[in-house]
């Protein structure tokens, strides 16, 4: 205080701390449900038994998967787990009903959801993850905080030339996306990126021009994903609808 180095740090809104926590708990049971599913298939995989798809988790499957595992123990071992994958799916679904519950209180919720892609879940996650719009000065701080921006990285930008200190011209490195990020916010936007450009729309449509003009999939995905986030940012900011006449053609 005495030198006046302190910074201000955001710290959040009190009035979406109801969703924030919710929005934790859903996220949390999601990435346990998912971690005992890879651990089911892994017994049955380690028995060099194939188990593609999502027939080895329905209940009405079950007997007949426990009775290609011919070793007792571990027989056992694949039931403890589809004990345990039915605990979770019943506490998730109620994380569910909680989390859309809560968002219903937020009609920024509503706005959201006209966004293709997002949905009601995602469009809850959003504002829990997000908060506020204005801690974001522009498009670009999102993408940052998202783990959508680029990171670039340069040397020997200046040398010396006849005694003369001149700028290269040396094309700048692209390092890739940048590290530090909100994890959960930056597959909240993948995800949509992902489902919007299978399913037909606009997104879908922005998505195959960007092919077209010779950009990989992945690098149009992650466009894709960029635009969806400016566009969640600038409805929110503005208090907009969502139209897809807006959808410029450009890369976001």
């Amino acid at each position: 205080m005495y030198l006046n180095k302190l910074s201000s740090v955001y710290h959040g809104e009190n009035g979406v701390r109801m969703l924030r926590e919710l929005a934790r708990s859903y996220l949390t049971m999601v990435k346990d449900l998912t971690r005992v599913m890879s651990r089911l298939k892994a017994v049955y995989r380690s028995w060099a038994i194939p188990c593609a798809g999502r027939d080895v988790y329905y209940t009405r499957h079950r007997a007949e998967w426990l009775g290609k595992i011919k070793e007792a123990g571990v027989r056992r071992r694949a039931e403890r787990l589809y004990q345990q994958l039915d605990m979770l799916q019943h506490l998730r679904q109620q994380a569910r009903r909680e989390l859309l519950a809560e968002s219903r209180k937020h009609p920024i919720t509503a706005r959201l959801r006209q966004v293709p892609s997002l949905g009601p879940i995602r469009s809850a996650l959003a504002v829990a993850l997000i908060q506020t719009p204005h801690r974001f000065r522009t498009k670009r701080q999102l993408w940052a905080y998202s783990g959508l921006a680029l990171e670039t990285r340069t040397s020997a930008e200046y040398r010396y030339v006849k005694g003369q200190l001149h700028r290269a011209k040396k094309q700048i490195s692209i390092r890739g996306l940048n590290k530090d990020h909100n994890h959960d916010l930056k597959g909240l936007f993948k995800g949509a990126a992902t489902r919007a450009s299978v399913l037909p729309g606009p997104f879908q449509d922005f998505y195959q021009r960007s092919l077209a003009k010779g950009i990989k999939p992945t690098m149009a995905r992650l466009t894709l994903a960029r635009k969806i986030a400016a566009i969640t940012l600038t409805l929110w900011k503005k208090g907009e609808n969502f139209d897809a006449d807006k959808l410029k053609s450009q890369a976001a």
